[in-house]
C-alpha cells in the first residue's frame, strides 16, 4: 500500500524571500514529499553610485550578486536597463547577447557570472548619466539593483592655458639666459668664454629645456606621469647655477687678483726705474 505524507499548509515556514519546493522521495514502498526551502530572491552587494571623469577611457558599472548557486552559464540571464529601456541583455541558455541602439560597446564577462559578477562595461563616449538597473535571473530566482552613474569634472588644464604658461616660461628662461651672459661679459671680461663657462651655459639650457618639456607634459595629462622629467630638469638647472657660482667665486677671482697685483708691482717698478734714471742723469751732469 502506497502512502503519502504531505505537510499541512499552515505549517509551512513563513519567509518573505524563500519558496517551498515539494520533492517526492520513495523509501521502499512509500512515497514521501520533502519540503526544501530555497532563496527566491538574489541578494546583491549594494552600490549606490559610481563616478567617471574625462580621464576614463571606459566606464564600468558594478553589479555583484552574493548568493549565486548556478554551476552553468546556461542557467543565467542578465539584463541592464536605463530609464526603463533595455540597453544590454545576455541569455545564457542561448548564448546570445543583445545591445541597445546607442550602447553598442556594452559588454559583460559571462564566465564571471557564476561568481556573481555581472558588471557592465562600455566606452566613455556611450556613457549616459542616470540610474542603471541590473537584473539577474538564475533559473527560478531573480533580483535587481540600481546603480547611479555620475560624471565628475576632473581638474585638467585647458590647451590655451598650457600654451600661455609655456610661452611665459620660454620668454622668462630666455631673458634669464641673456642676463647671465651679459653679466658674465661685463663683470668678468676676458674669461667668460672659457670652456668651463660654455659647459655651464649648455648645462643650464639643457636643464631649462627639460623643465619646460616636463611641465608641459604634466599639465596636459589627467594624471601627471612625467614628474621625474620636470624634477630632473630643475635639478640640472640648479646644479648648473651652483657650478657657475663656484666658478665665479674661485676660478675667476683667483685669476683676477694676481693680475691686479702684478700690474701694481709693474707700475711701482717702473716708477722706481724712472726715479733711478733721473738720479743717474743728475749725477752725470
Amino acid at each position: 500500500m502506497i502512502t503519502s505524507k504531505l505537510p499541512k499548509p499552515d505549517t509551512t515556514p513563513a519567509c518573505s524571500n524563500r519558496v517551498a519546493e515539494f520533492i517526492p522521495k520513495m523509501y521502499g514502498s512509500a512515497y514521501f514529499v520533502l519540503l526544501r526551502l530555497s532563496s527566491a530572491q538574489l541578494i546583491f552587494n549594494i552600490t549606490k553610485s559610481v563616478e567617471y571623469t574625462a580621464c576614463n577611457e571606459s566606464v564600468i558599472i558594478p553589479c555583484f550578486v552574493n548568493n549565486v548557486e548556478a554551476t552553468n552559464i546556461n542557467e543565467m540571464y542578465v539584463k541592464w536597463k536605463l530609464k526603463g529601456k533595455d540597453i544590454f541583455t545576455f541569455n545564457g541558455a542561448l548564448q546570445k547577447t543583445t545591445h541597445g541602439d546607442n550602447f553598442k560597446s556594452t559588454k559583460i564577462i559571462p564566465q564571471k557570472l557564476l561568481t556573481g559578477i555581472a558588471s557592465l562595461e562600455m566606452d566613455k563616449a556611450e556613457a549616459v548619466v542616470g540610474n542603471y538597473t541590473c537584473e539577474v535571473t538564475e533559473l527560478s530566482r531573480e533580483g535587481e539593483t540600481i546603480i547611479e552613474l555620475k560624471y565628475r569634472i576632473a581638474i585638467k588644464y585647458k590647451a590655451n592655458l598650457v600654451k600661455e604658461k609655456t610661452i611665459l616660461l620660454l620668454v622668462g628662461g630666455l631673458l634669464l639666459t641673456i642676463v647671465v651672459i651679459v653679466g658674465a661679459i661685463l663683470f668678468v671680461p676676458g674669461v667668460w668664454m672659457s670652456p668651463f663657462t660654455i659647459a655651464i651655459l649648455i648645462l643650464q639650457v639643457l636643464g631649462y629645456v627639460l623643465s619646460v618639456v616636463g611641465l608641459s607634459l604634466c599639465v596636459s595629462e589627467c594624471t601627471p606621469v612625467h614628474g621625474p622629467l620636470l624634477i630632473s630638469g630643475l635639478g640640472i638647472t640648479a646644479l648648473a647655477e651652483l657650478l657657475g657660482l663656484v666658478y665665479m667665486k674661485l676660478v675667476v677671482y683667483s685669476e683676477a687678483v694676481p693680475r691686479v697685483t702684478w700690474e701694481a708691482e709693474k707700475e711701482y717698478i717702473e716708477k722706481k726705474l724712472i726715479v733711478a734714471k733721473n738720479s743717474l742723469l743728475r749725477i752725470i751732469h
